[in-house]
């Protein structure tokens, strides 16, 4: 896969000398690789626009006839019409359309034995990314950590005749394909005639705000033979379209950019601008009586203002079971110093226990080179999670000396259900030598700063509100 990746970014660098930038030319990637893997797998598209069509031409033919496509798939009925929504072709000079093309034609993509599409992207994302190009971590969770996510969670269709997965930001759809791709593990990709209509059609949901990521995640999807449905629109400030789902698995975009200010939703109860905890609110809002979710969420997000406000109220209509903190470092290279976490929980009873597993005291610094994410990092805290997806497992508190410990909901209400809550000593931020480095260091100040600037506009608005302060 490296390889590839190589041959397709090194191409990158000459494309910029024809105007094409880093977005631009995953963009037109996305088109020529979906004809090339839909002409692997004789998915049908409409005359004219197939694959072999394309890689015979040369010269202004070539790019005619690339124009000529696009626009009869952005034309089209349904799921492709969706996909190429809003698709223009890019390339001013036919020779690097065609070895553009020559490259793609080279590599047989459906047989390999990864999601190459995704980790194809991922790589891109992630050279952009490392060239200073920010902007790429609103696409990516790391594919080990939604595995594991994906693994406790256990969203399986099966489960009843209207079962409904989503991930209302979903970018290019990591969560949605990874949730499908273990269903085809877990069934051999065998399934029961009457239910792979339903699985296909009418079982996975999505939302992004940005164009590009929703087409490549509605792509990969669709490469996958699923037509799934992904929304385009603003998760939070737009309403809520009342529909219900049974599992939400999501990582809410990072930072605190966007419109600054407090969504106007009927159904949210806490008026807060912070991105995350209004996600919170919406996915609560979104489950299924008896739903479950995971959600991705930085440490500021646990402690911050409005947070023991929002975790009150989740742990009244829910039931806050889990939460695991993620290794430092989970996010390299696109959001190298946050500090994050996974809260697990579902709709329909109150929270009596909260058990916390950490994952991140006296454990090494995620590194991209000499320390990735693994499987391995994910191990203990899935075998104490347990077999049942909502969390009701028998388990056992590790004690003070262990990684999984369980809090009494009374404790956590002492602490203004706050839920930053820590035991272990990490001794690796007194070794030097573990210690992070600087720039992941200044990374998580800023990240805390943002947090307490938050915190300062929603004061100055309450004072605004309530009508300016009294100068006497």
């Amino acid at each position: 896969m490296s390889d590839i990746v190589n041959k397709l970014w090194g191409f990158c660098h000459t494309l910029r000398h024809d105007g094409i930038d880093y977005g631009d030319y995953i963009e037109q990637l996305t088109y020529l690789l979906f004809l090339k893997m839909a002409d692997e797998r004789d998915i049908e598209v409409p005359k004219g626009c197939d694959w072999t069509s394309l890689k015979e031409l040369s010269g202004t033919r070539l790019t005619d006839h690339y124009s000529d496509i696009l626009r009869k798939l952005r034309e089209a009925k349904g799921i492709l019409g969706d996909i190429f929504a809003q698709s223009m072709p890019r390339f001013n000079n036919p020779v690097n359309l065609k070895r553009v093309i020559n490259m793609i034609d080279e590599e047989e993509w459906s047989e390999m034995n990864v999601d190459v599409k995704g980790a194809a992207f991922e790589g891109l994302l992630e050279r952009a990314a490392s060239e200073g190009k920010k902007g790429a971590g609103q696409y990516f969770t790391p594919r080990v950590l939604i595995q594991s996510i994906v693994r406790v969670m256990k969203p399986d269709p099966r489960d009843a005749r209207d079962f409904t997965v989503c991930d209302p930001a979903c970018g290019t759809g990591g969560f949605l394909v990874c949730a499908y791709e273990w269903l085809i593990e877990q069934t051999k990709g065998a399934f029961d005639r009457k239910d792979i209509k339903r699985i296909k059609s009418a079982t996975y949901y999505g939302q992004d705000l940005v164009p590009r990521p929703r087409r490549l995640a509605l792509m990969n999807l669709f490469l996958h033979g699923l037509e799934a449905r992904i929304y385009l629109g603003d998760t939070i400030y737009e309403p809520n379209r009342g529909e219900l789902y049974n599992c939400v698995l999501t990582n809410p975009p990072f930072g605190t950019k966007g419109a600054n200010q407090a969504p106007e939703r009927d159904d949210f109860t806490i008026e807060t601008s912070n991105k995350q905890l209004n996600f919170v609110q919406h996915v609560m809002n979104i489950l299924k009586p008896g739903g479950r979710a995971a959600i991705v969420l930085p440490d500021n997000c646990l402690f911050e203002n409005k947070a023991g406000e929002v975790f009150e109220i989740l742990m009244q209509d829910c039931n806050l079971h889990t939460i695991l903190r993620l290794p430092r470092g989970t996010f390299t290279p696109y959001s190298q110093g946050v500090k994050a976490n996974v809260i697990f929980f579902q709709k329909g009873a109150k929270t009596e226990d909260v058990w916390i597993f950490d994952a991140r005291s006296n454990v090494p610094g995620i590194t991209k080179k000499d320390r990735p994410l693994s499987p391995k990092h994910f191990e203990e805290f899935e075998k104490c999670y347990g077999k049942d997806p909502n969390g009701q497992s028998k388990r056992k508190d590790l004690g003070e000396e262990g990684r999984f410990r369980k809090f009494h909901v009374d404790e956590i209400k002492e602490r203004n259900f706050k839920l930053d809550i820590t035991w272990l000593k990490d001794d690796s931020l007194e070794d030097s030598d573990g210690l992070p480095e600087p720039q992941d260091l200044a990374s998580e100040a800023i990240t805390e700063l943002e947090a307490v600037v938050d915190d300062l506009k929603e004061m100055l608005q309450l004072i605004e509100n309530n009508g300016g302060t009294n100068n006497g």
